[in-house]
């Protein structure tokens, strides 16, 4: 699947205006600046359109309010963030109907600035915050390139907290992209999984080796 978003609602940059980034078809994109419900409201049916035919009502009906009802917890979670989407696999991979316990979440950062400052940090001194403020203990930081644009990769474990309804740990990896045209303003593609269950196991690996393959796929939507 293609997904083309607009980088930001009511600002533009003179050299990259939104972004594409590519995901199986197993994955659905929720946009959460305009077009949510009618995004939600999609997958919801093509999930209760998978539950067996033959199925009790009694059983169909609490599975599908508890469905919407989590389903729409995360979205709207994602909205408090101020997010601008939300990436979600919604259809089973391969043969045995598995659909991993993964998200991709995009937001975008503007670094604050000076009143009245004429000259703005350059990207590599803000990569170089990046790398070494706000971030998680044990965090394994790198920098780069995406799509020519100046990016710090930052991986962790994230530990559960069931008091925010964070029942497990998961494992986190996020692309912080310098947008170019405007060096305080950032691109953030973060991705989570808990794997089979635990964050370090076989399938958290490939997860985030198949997360960092998507992200080789990343290119500026330019004006």
């Amino acid at each position: 699947m293609t997904a083309e978003q607009r980088g930001a609602a009511g600002q533009e940059s003179a050299s990259a205006t939104g972004y594409r980034l590519l995901l199986p078809s197993q994955w659905a994109q929720i946009p959460l600046r305009q077009g949510t419900e009618e995004a939600v409201e999609e997958v919801l049916q093509q999930a209760y359109a998978r539950l067996p035919a033959d199925a009790p009502p009694d059983k169909i009906g609490p599975y599908k309010q508890e469905l919407a009802r989590r389903f729409r917890g995360s979205v709207a979670g994602a909205r408090e963030r101020n997010a601008l989407d939300l990436y979600l696999p919604v259809r089973p991979v391969g043969d045995e109907e598995f659909i991993p316990g993964a998200s991709i979440l995009v937001t975008e950062t503007m670094l604050p600035t000076q009143k009245g400052e004429k000259t703005r940090t350059p990207s590599n001194e803000i990569a170089v915050q990046l790398l070494t403020e706000d971030s998680p203990a044990h965090a394994d930081l790198s920098s780069g390139e995406v799509d020519g644009a100046l990016a710090v990769r930052r991986e962790h474990i994230a530990a559960a907290t069931p008091d925010r309804g964070v029942v497990a740990a998961s494992r986190r990896v996020e692309y912080i992209v310098s947008v170019p045209g405007d060096p305080n303003r950032w691109f953030v593609a973060a991705f989570s999984t808990i794997g089979g269950g635990d964050p370090r196991d076989e399938l958290a690996e490939a997860l985030v080796e198949w997360f960092d393959a998507v992200m080789a796929t990343f290119r500026w939507r330019r004006s």
